[in-house]
């Protein structure tokens, strides 16, 4: 699942790209992972895009809409957010409105300049809406800190409520939005961290070391364009480069690249979890 760094990574593609571009037209293949199809084909036609950017793990282009219809007292523009989630398997690329399309590619976005905003994914478990500016808090709103943004005091205070294991809290959208399975094993290992410790119980000192690992991690993703483990490219169709920096995701029964430990898998939070068990220590059980 594309997390992070990679919507980060396309988002920078996309901003040198997209500002300035007016949409002419919009083409759907199929629609089940879009809020109201009719919406986009409404606002998007005879919009400007003023600007891209990232809010977790969504990616959101400003829109300018004129509103042609109304009175001249009445004739600013209409601003809109045009919010795509990546889901799983999904990516956002231009390409030249000539070029033949990849299977699965399921929406068309036609720029003034001759190219296309192509939105492909296999499985379809992405998302796509077009809200008003003033209503997207509806969905961006409740999402946590992010964590290239959080200082180390904040990080620490959303940690010290948390009674739940590391892990769970690290993936929480509602703690720190952005981060996923791939970048918290990551992140972990460096910091020595073990994926079931309870977020509650860290020391200050781990604290600081996993908040530097995890920024750390998450830039050094972001300047190697991403991890592809499955479908992910940028936004010019490029896959990333940072899987080859993997450490412990993936690598289970591989030798720790610290210690030569045997890499582990466990289920931590539902999800599956690589920790080197000599560098990362579980915690102790407590006995009645």
């Amino acid at each position: 699942m594309p997390e992070l760094p990679e919507v980060e990574t396309v988002v920078r593609g996309l901003q040198l790209l997209l500002p300035g571009r007016v949409i002419e037209r919009v083409r759907f293949g199929k629609t089940d992972f879009i809020d109201e199809p009719a919406a986009l084909e409404d606002v998007l036609p005879g919009s400007r895009i003023l600007d891209v950017h990232r809010h977790g793990k969504f990616l959101v282009l400003r829109l300018e809409k004129k509103q042609s219809r109304r009175p001249a007292a009445e004739s600013q523009p209409a601003l809109f957010h045009f919010i795509v989630h990546l889901g799983m398997t999904g990516n956002l690329t231009v390409r030249p409105a000539g070029m033949p399309s990849p299977p699965h590619t399921h929406v068309w976005i036609s720029l003034d300049n001759g190219a296309e905003l192509r939105y492909t994914d296999p499985r379809r478990f992405g998302r796509m809406l077009v809200l008003p500016e003033t209503q997207s808090d509806t969905i961006l709103g409740p999402l946590g800190l992010d964590p290239l943004e959080a200082t180390e005091e904040q990080f620490r205070e959303r940690l010290a409520t948390k009674r739940a294991r590391i892990k769970a809290v690290l993936l929480d959208q509602h703690a720190f939005r952005g981060m996923g399975n791939i970048y918290t094993d990551e992140s972990l290992w460096r910091a020595r961290i073990h994926p079931a410790r309870m977020a509650a119980n860290l020391t200050h000192q781990e604290i600081a070391r996993l908040h530097r690992a995890m920024q750390q991690i998450l830039l050094e993703a972001i300047r190697l364009g991403g991890s592809s483990i499955s479908d992910y490219v940028n936004a010019e169709g490029q896959p990333g480069e940072f899987q080859i920096r993997h450490r412990v995701y993936g690598r289970e029964g591989k030798k720790c690249g610290r210690c030569g430990s045997p890499i582990r898998r466990i289920i931590v939070a539902g999800r599956s979890s690589y920790f080197c068990p000599a560098c990362q220590r579980a915690p102790r059980q407590r006995h009645k």
